[in-house]
């Protein structure tokens, strides 16, 4: 062996595992690196210490010509073993550890989908689970590979190289800045616009920028309302009015009903003392029954104004559902009050009938007609 041969073989002992060197990378195979870090013997990289992440060829890692700072992890006569992966590593864990503490922000590219969530590769393997993605549940992440998400570092265990991160804590901390600005915005009595979120068998959530209010069902509308799906669907723009607001607990009460024109405005107009009108009755009660006879519009028909007889119940004579004709005795607008009776176009009906059927008895009863009497009148003029 030269002398020379011999120098470059010593130089190359006096490098021990665990030392950082630049190389620069000559060639690229499949599943190995070769550098030159400076010696007549090239320093390779397993595709193993290429990247955090599982990678098919070495290519995906590295490129002939790049500069890189690598790990010495073994080192022979024939060859020295380095590591790209090992300095990365070291480099991540501590910087991941000031982003743990100050909870900084930083955005990284989704590498893969597996079960249960998301890799990003961080200089180290990072995982978001599936419920830290997003503040909505996700079914299907297939379309995430390849796309940047703003991230913040949730648990970060370097013993057992574990590190998750999290999406959806920067959403939610960023929805609870809308909320704040938002809280500090609204007053009750004002009115602003939203969109319908989400529909229960309550009431209806509408968003108002970035916070969520609920419209009780009772709120929705002026007329008695089943399921508010009646009447409204998730992505509706509404106009809501801010009826209270709950900072402690951060809640806010909305009114669609009071942002609407009243049932009554027009009553004054188009429903007048004598008038006959048809409704549904709405409910029944001991001293009477509700008929609706304009859309959000009542009238009481007193117990009294039922029948044309004399009626222990409403549910003698009436039945909920049942539609009915009525005549408007009185109109209250004020107090928003109409009076109704059935039992005076009852007896109206039955007074105009009298004459025919009295008509009818005599004429079967006394066994002659009319055209009888004149017959004997005439018969006295001969």
């Amino acid at each position: 062996m030269s002398e020379q041969m011999n120098q470059e073989m010593a130089q190359v002992r006096t490098l021990s595992e665990g030392d950082v060197i630049t190389g620069t990378v000559t060639k690229v195979e499949d599943k190995a690196v070769y550098v030159n870090v400076g010696y007549k013997v090239d320093g390779i990289i397993p595709i193993s210490e290429l990247s955090s992440l599982h990678i098919e060829t070495a290519n995906e890692a590295v490129s002939v010509g790049e500069e890189l700072h690598l790990k010495v992890i073994k080192v022979t006569d024939e060859e020295i073993l380095l590591s790209k992966r090992a300095v990365q590593a070291e480099k991540a864990w501590e910087n991941l550890q000031k982003k743990l503490e100050t909870k900084e922000i930083f955005e990284a590219q989704v590498a893969d989908v597996v079960k249960g969530g998301l890799v990003v590769d961080v200089g180290i393997r990072g995982f978001i689970p599936a419920s830290l993605v997003e503040r909505h549940f996700v079914e299907d992440f297939s379309d995430y590979k390849g796309k940047t998400l703003r991230l913040r570092v949730i648990e970060l265990d370097k013993e057992n190289n574990k590190l998750i991160l999290s999406q959806r804590d920067v959403l939610d901390e960023e929805i609870e800045v809308q909320k704040k600005t938002a809280f500090e915005q609204l007053t009750p009595g004002q009115i602003v616009e939203g969109t319908v979120q989400r529909l229960t068998n309550f009431g209806a959530f509408v968003d108002i920028g970035g916070i969520d209010g609920l419209v009780h069902i009772s709120q929705i509308s002026h007329q008695r309302v089943e399921t508010p799906s009646e009447l409204l669907n998730e992505g509706d723009k509404v106009k809501v009015k801010i009826l209270s607001i709950d900072v402690d607990n951060g809640r806010i009460s909305l009114s669609i009903k009071d942002t609407l024109p009243g049932p009554w405005a027009d009553v004054s107009e188009t429903i007048h003392p004598g008038d006959v009108v048809e409704g549904e009755v709405k409910r029944l009660a001991s001293f009477g029954a509700f008929v609706e006879i304009a859309p959000g519009v009542e009238g009481l028909v007193h117990i009294s104004q039922i029948a044309n007889r004399h009626i222990g119940t409403p549910s003698e004579a009436l039945k909920e559902g049942e539609v009915v004709k009525a005549k408007v005795l009185d109109v209250n607008i004020k107090d928003k009050r109409i009076s109704l009776s059935i039992r005076d176009l009852l007896e109206a009906e039955e007074k105009a009938n009298i004459p025919t059927q009295e008509y009818q008895r005599n004429e079967e009863t006394s066994g002659f007609s009319l055209a009888d009497v004149i017959g004997d009148q005439l018969k006295k003029f001969k």
